[in-house]
């Protein structure tokens, strides 16, 4: 019983650290920070919920992070300009005009000619300009897609940036997430502690002679 209780104020001590962790960032992020590709090229953003302008997609860098057969989602490297060769800014994207259409061009076509047909038919999906609002990928996730870039880099001598900005598209800072973890963990560590004193028992005062 002991053993127990010691692993659900531990629990608890999690859920509340978590809660507290979304809840510090909504508190950083009461809107997304404006900024642009080239600013993220030079600099660190100082935020973590941003909107993104004046970036240009390149699909045809673009890296699965599914790590499945089936795709899901794709890492897309977001220019400061159209012809700029390299770049620092990656987003993860779930779009599926996106997601489709990049299964389409690997997995779809036979030929060199007919993707370069279908690469140019599409130009403003595959190269235009697009402007993101997500966060910056959370230290696990960006941990992952990091180590995966660096695979890239090392087995297919892939042109991947050495410390990239990664960016999830459409995610925003988690407001009712915050609120439940520290709630259910507070409440937990109110119940533990409160058991563990009443099975202690009142402190009884030594009998006077």
């Amino acid at each position: 019983m002991q053993r127990f209780r010691v692993t659900l104020l531990a629990v608890c001590l999690v859920l509340v650290f978590l809660g507290g962790t979304d809840l510090r960032t909504v508190l950083r992020n009461p809107r997304p920070l404006r900024t642009t590709a080239s600013e993220l090229e030079r600099s660190a953003p100082g935020r973590e919920w941003l909107s993104i302008e004046s970036g240009y997609v390149d699909l045809l860098q673009a890296i699965s992070t599914s790590g499945t057969v089936e795709v899901e989602a794709f890492l897309v490297p977001l220019k400061s300009s159209p012809d700029a060769r390299g770049y620092r800014v990656l987003v993860e994207t779930r779009d599926p005009v996106i997601v489709d259409a990049l299964k389409t061009y690997h997995f779809g076509l036979d030929s060199e000619l007919e993707r370069s047909r279908y690469v140019a038919e599409r130009r403003e999906l595959f190269l235009g300009r697009r402007d993101v609002t997500g966060m910056l990928m959370s230290t696990l996730t960006g941990t992952g897609n990091r180590d995966r870039l660096r695979t890239l880099a090392k087995e297919h001598g892939e042109d991947v940036p050495e410390d990239p900005v990664l960016v999830t598209e459409g995610m925003e800072p988690a407001r009712l997430r915050g609120l439940f973890l520290s709630g259910v963990g507070l409440l937990g560590l109110v119940k533990v502690l409160s058991g563990w004193r009443k099975k202690s028992g009142p402190v009884t005062p030594p009998a006077s002679s």
